[in-house]
């Protein structure tokens, strides 16, 4: 099996005008008191570390004491704006800021306390990025799971995704001593189905995420992405299928053995049938975004170029190799995954 290998970091496309009218229109725009520069002006930083004392490869950021006394002030802010729709919430408090020069959108994490329970959260404030954006839209319409965000100027203030980091979790069990080790192997075929359906690629094990749910009777997971920057980027097709990363390889392999091939499809149009409903239940939203990312640019021509070809050797559809776009691709590869028309 060839595994995926990306070269390098994609730049950061621009949120442009109609793209922020859509925003607008989905209370995803914010006037917010500070932005990702503003969190810039830290004046030292210490690497943070595990509980095995390895680098994490996030930093724990300081300020100078007036412009921390500004920043918590302005993050907490935020942090009402994000969850509460700006309702003040008493007792709140920053306790760190962490800064990860690792990635695409090098991300701030911020760790918000509140002091009456000492309940933690975290949220993350980021480069606003085109294809990001477009990422968590796909993902908050054809997922299970809902997205929180909130864009303001050149700012991207995102709500934390709950879950182990797969690479973590790969380390930790290697799937030996998993509870229901059949629940977790159909979930990665289906998740391996979202991601090629709308197209978001770069699903790495450290990019996305593990939520472990106790149910009544049993144990349930869900695979989640925390990372949105390759949506309808890279120019080829297995890209977008997380069964061909090498750090995957853990759940290709405990799928294989636990499932045959009519088990992989059934778990397979499971997942297409679902992402049809949910966009016929959210039909208005998707195809005003859809318009917008048809004429929007958040590729080069050469990976729009290779994608096409490759989409069209899958599906041995004309329509492919007449796309001028990402956003026209991604129309087609929905109308023929999920056997729906959208326009």
């Amino acid at each position: 099996m060839q595994y995926n290998h990306i070269e390098s970091k994609k730049k950061t496309y621009k949120i442009k005008q109609p793209l922020r009218e859509f925003l607008k229109s989905y209370s995803r725009l914010a006037t917010l008191p500070l932005t990702y520069t503003d969190l810039l002006a830290f004046e030292q930083s210490i690497p943070v570390l595990d509980s095995e004392d390895n680098d994490t490869l996030w930093r724990s950021v300081l300020y100078n004491q007036h412009e921390m006394a500004r920043l918590y002030e302005g993050l907490i802010n935020v942090y009402e704006l994000l969850t509460f729709d700006g309702a003040k919430i008493p007792y709140l408090k920053v306790s760190c800021i962490d800064f990860c020069t690792f990635g695409n959108s090098q991300p701030f994490r911020v760790k918000i306390v509140n002091e009456l329970n000492d309940n933690h959260d975290y949220f993350y404030v980021k480069r606003a990025d085109a294809s990001r954006v477009y990422g968590l839209e796909l993902e908050d319409i054809f997922s299970p799971d809902k997205l929180n965000y909130l864009v303001h100027k050149e700012t991207l203030i995102e709500d934390h995704v709950v879950g182990i980091p797969v690479d973590e979790f790969i380390a930790k069990y290697k799937f030996h001593k998993v509870d229901n080790r059949m629940r977790l192997a159909k979930e990665f075929i289906k998740f391996n189905e979202r991601c090629f359906s709308r197209l978001l690629g770069d699903m790495r094990a450290y990019n996305f995420v593990i939520e472990i749910i106790q149910d009544f009777d049993n144990v349930q997971y869900r695979l989640r992405p925390m990372d949105f920057d390759q949506q309808s980027f890279e120019g080829r097709k297995n890209i977008y299928l997380p069964q061909f990363y090498s750090d995957n390889v853990e759940l290709v392999n405990l799928a294989s053995e636990l499932m045959n091939k009519d088990s992989v499809e059934q778990y397979q149009r499971q997942e297409r049938v679902a992402m049809k409903k949910r966009f016929l239940s959210t039909k208005q939203r998707t195809k005003s975004l859809l318009r917008k990312l048809k004429t929007d640019r958040i590729s080069t021509s050469e990976h729009v170029t290779q994608l096409k070809n490759d989409l069209y050797k899958h599906h041995k559809d004309d329509r492919f190799l007449a796309c001028k776009s990402m956003g026209e691709i991604l129309i087609v590869q929905l109308e023929n995954q999920l056997q729906i028309k959208i326009f």
